[in-house]
C-alpha cells in the first residue's frame, strides 16, 4: 500500500538526534530514505551508550527506523561523484553538520541548485546560519539554555533545571519536518526546490511561548514554580500509593471540574462551601486544598486515582515511569510501542508513529546496519556490481 511520502527520496547526512529524527518521521510517512554514512565509522550515534559490543547502540536504532544505509566517502572524488549522482535522483537532503561544513565538502546550496534544481535542501543548525551566534556549536541542553527553556523549569528555591523529553533535538527535527513537508508542496507550484533551515534554539523558542506571553502580561521574567500549573488550584502532583517515587498524579481542576472532584473524593459536603468555591479561594487557601486532595490520593495506587478522577470527568494522569510506558496498554493498542526483531540484536522495543493517517498507515522496521544497502543503492544508480567493487577498493564507498 502507497504512503503519503512513497516517491519522494530523502538523502539523509544526519547524525545524532536532532537530523535522524527528521529523517525517521519522513521514512514513516513513506519517503525512501537513504542515510549516508562515514565508511567503518557510521553515524556516532551507533556507538553512543552501547550495551552491547556486537551490535548498534539503542540509541542509534532509536532514530533511525525505516531507513536504508549506505557508505560514502565524500572526501574521495569518486565518493562525490556517486553522492552528486544520487543527490539527481532525490527530492530532499537533510544535514546538520556544524556551522560551514556542507560548504567545505562542496554541497553549498549554490551547489546543489546546479546538480538539481527540485532539490529541497533542509539544514539543523544550533543557531541558524545568520545571527550573531551562528557559528556557536549546540547540543540539547545548550538549546534549552538559549532557548529559554531552562528557565522556566524547577523549583522557586533552586536553579533553572534541563529537562529530559528532547524539545532542542527532537523538537527541532519534528519542525523541520514541517518545513521540508511545505517546502515539497511549494515545488508543486513553482517546480523549484528551496532551503529550509531550522535552528535548534528558534525551535524551543517556539515551544516556550506561552511563557513568554506570561512575561509581558506581567512585566518580568517567569518564576520557576515547581508542579504547580499556574494559579489553577488543584493543579499540582499528589503522592499515590504504595510511595514510590513514581507513584504520584497529576489533577488539574478548572471552575467547572471542582464539584466532580469533590464528589470523586466523596467530600460532597464541601460543594458550595464559600471557603474554595472559587478558583481565587482555593488559591488562598491551596495548601488545605492540596491536603484534602493528596489525603485521598495517598490510599490509592496512581491508576486508581486517575481511573475514578477521569471516569469523573477530571483531567487526571499517572506518572508512568519508563517502565510502565513501555508496557502501556494503551501505547501499545495504538502502536506506539512497538517489538521489533534486529539482524544482530534481536528482539527490541521501540517508538513508533505517533502520526495516525487513514489511508497511510506506518509499518515499523528495524534501523539498518552500516553500508546494509550498498550494492541494492549503488545499483539504482547504475553501478554494476564489478565496479562497486571496485570502488570499495578505491576506499570510495
Amino acid at each position: 500500500m502507497s504512503q503519503a511520502l512513497t516517491g519522494i527520496r530523502v538523502v539523509d547526512l544526519t547524525n545524532n538526534q536532532a537530523g535522524p529524527s527528521c529523517g525517521q518521521m519522513l521514512a514513516w510517512l513513506g519517503a525512501d530514505v537513504v542515510k549516508v554514512e562515514e565508511p567503518d565509522k557510521g553515524d556516532p550515534a551507533r556507538h553512543t551508550l552501547k550495551d552491547r559490543a556486537d551490535a548498534d547502540s539503542l540509541f542509534f536504532l532509536s532514530f533511525n527506523a525505516n531507513k536504508r544505509s549506505l557508505t560514502l566517502n565524500l572526501k574521495h572524488p569518486r565518493g562525490k561523484e556517486i553522492f552528486g549522482a544520487l543527490l539527481k535522483t532525490a527530492d530532499v537532503l537533510l544535514e546538520n553538520f556544524g556551522p560551514g561544513v556542507i560548504e567545505r565538502l562542496g554541497f553549498g546550496y549554490p551547489a546543489l541548485r546546479e546538480i538539481n534544481p527540485r532539490l529541497v535542501f533542509a539544514s539543523i543548525k544550533g543557531f541558524g546560519s545568520y545571527g550573531p551566534y551562528r557559528d556557536y556549536k549546540s547540543y540539547e541542553p545548550v538549546a534549552q539554555a538559549m532557548g529559554g527553556a531552562m528557565s522556566v523549569t524547577g523549583f522557586p528555591d533552586g536553579p533553572p533545571m534541563y529537562i529530559w523529553p528532547s524539545i532542542g533535538d527532537s523538537g527541532t527535527g519534528m519542525h523541520c519536518v514541517i518545513g521540508i513537508l511545505a517546502a515539497l508542496m511549494q515545488r508543486h507550484a513553482t517546480g523549484q526546490g528551496q532551503q529550509v533551515e531550522v535552528s535548534m534554539q528558534d525551535a524551543v523558542v517556539n515551544l516556550i511561548r506561552v511563557s513568554l506571553r506570561d512575561h509581558q502580561r506581567l512585566g518580568k521574567p517567569m518564576e520557576r514554580t515547581g508542579n504547580q500549573l499556574g494559579a489553577g488550584v488543584p493543579g499540582t502532583t499528589y503522592r499515590c500509593a504504595p510511595g514510590g517515587p513514581n507513584d504520584y498524579v497529576f489533577v488539574f481542576v478548572q471552575q467547572q471540574m471542582w464539584h466532580p472532584l469533590l464528589r470523586a473524593l466523596g467530600r460532597e459536603d464541601l460543594v458550595g462551601d464559600a471557603r474554595y468555591e472559587t478558583a481565587e479561594a482555593r488559591w488562598e487557601r491551596r495548601e488545605e486544598v492540596n491536603a484534602l486532595v493528596e489525603a485521598w490520593t495517598s490510599t490509592r495506587s496512581k491508576h486508581d486515582v486517575m481511573r475514578i478522577l477521569a471516569g469523573a470527568g477530571v483531567p487526571c494522569g499517572a506518572c508512568l515511569d519508563t517502565g510502565e510506558v513501555l508496557t502501556d496498554p494503551h501505547l501499545k493498542a495504538r502502536d506506539m510501542i512497538v517489538q521489533l526483531e534486529h539482524p544482530v540484536r534481536g528482539g527490541y522495543v521501540t517508538v513508533g508513529n505517533p502520526i495516525k493517517l487513514s489511508d497511510s498507515p506506518t509499518t515499523i522496521t528495524p534501523s539498518p546496519l552500516l553500508g546494509q544497502h550498498r550494492h541494492e543503492i549503488l545499483s539504482e544508480l547504475g553501478y554494476s556490481g564489478a565496479e562497486i567493487d571496485q570502488l570499495a577498493r578505491d576506499g570510495a564507498i
